[in-house]
């Protein structure tokens, strides 16, 4: 199949890549595209700004076409003699190279002002300098790409390529050593970072510790209080209980209606009700050690009433540091 006429020559790079089938309007990742006896090759170049300028040779038999912005002449030995399409190819490929080199070293530039910086850099910035990388990187393998077919085949397409390839090997491996330079910095500054969140994240687990601990250790003094006051309350029930059932008896023994009991029953009877519940009650083990422990309980009642500190209704909606830190946000 042969390749296109003059009058069907694509003039931009989206058209050469449309007539080599190539579906999209941005190269891929090979920088040779090839359909019949036409031959596209596309290099891209970097700016000062994000953007990207593409361009390209399209070769068929008997004429050559370059697509896109015309590129600077390079200072590649021999250029001067360097016959079609050798010599624009030679130039597209030391101003690719130029410009990614001129886009590592304002990357280098802003990795420098971030390594001097006391506090470890923004991971923002970092994503910002890791994405320049990855561009830059990704250009530098479309060249190296064009330039392993210059050793081959493709170099029969371009007479007088052998002199100017070691050059361009030079330019291509400095540019690939300080991108990988470049790539290990960043990759120091992202471990920073990280090392810093993690300090920061065990601080604040360490603050959640101490928090859970203080949470616990007024939990189980809580606890304690309360029993005291529990076993108070419980002695209190058990003395009401002796005192009341004689009080009880007599308080219905003084009715009127209970007239007709003789007095010496009445005395027999609140003997009774005044011994029996005391001896039933006091008898038993477990009252007695609850009576010989009031003190005690007595005291830890006292320090739980003394613990609780009072609070001014306006400073109950103004949580402490220590609230902060386990109160759920809104």
């Amino acid at each position: 199949m042969g390749g296109p006429t003059s009058a069907d020559e694509p003039s931009t790079v989206p058209d050469a890549l449309r007539a080599v089938g190539h579906p999209g309007v941005e190269p891929p990742r090979r920088p040779v595209l090839r359909k019949g006896d036409a031959t596209l090759v596309t290099l891209a170049t970097l700016g000062a700004d994000p953007r990207l300028v593409w361009h390209g040779l399209w070769l068929c038999p008997g004429s050559t076409r370059a697509l896109g912005p015309a590129v600077a002449v390079s200072g590649v030995p021999g250029r001067a003699t360097m016959p079609s399409p050798t010599g624009p190819l030679v130039d597209l490929i030391t101003a690719s190279s130029l410009s990614l080199l001129d886009r590592l070293e304002g990357i280098g530039v802003r990795l420098d002002t971030l390594e001097a910086a006391v506090e470890p850099p923004p991971l923002g910035e970092l994503s910002g300098v890791q994405r320049e990388l990855v561009l830059v990187r990704k250009h530098l393998f479309r060249l190296e790409l064009l330039l392993a077919e210059l050793d081959g085949p493709l170099a029969r397409t371009f007479p007088g390529i052998d002199g100017a390839r070691a050059e361009l090997s030079v330019g291509f491996a400095r540019s690939a050593q300080m991108a990988v330079g470049l790539q290990q910095s960043a990759r120091d500054l992202l471990a920073l970072r990280s090392a810093a969140e993690a300090n920061r994240l065990a601080d604040t687990a360490n603050a959640l510790g101490r928090t859970s601990n203080e949470i616990a250790a007024l939990a189980n003094t809580s606890n304690l209080r309360m029993l005291g006051v529990a076993y108070v309350a419980l002695a209190l029930a058990l003395i009401s209980a002796v005192v009341l059932i004689p009080n009880t008896g007599a308080t219905i023994l003084g009715m009127p209606s209970a007239s007709w009991v003789p007095g010496l029953w009445v005395d027999v009877i609140l003997v009774v009700l005044a011994i029996v519940p005391a001896v039933v009650v006091f008898s038993r083990g477990w009252v007695r050690r609850l009576l010989r422990g009031w003190g005690e309980f007595e005291r830890r009642s006292a320090e739980g009433l003394a613990g609780l500190p009072e609070i001014a209704p306006e400073d109950a909606a103004r949580p402490t540091e220590a609230e902060r830190l386990i109160r759920p946000r809104p």
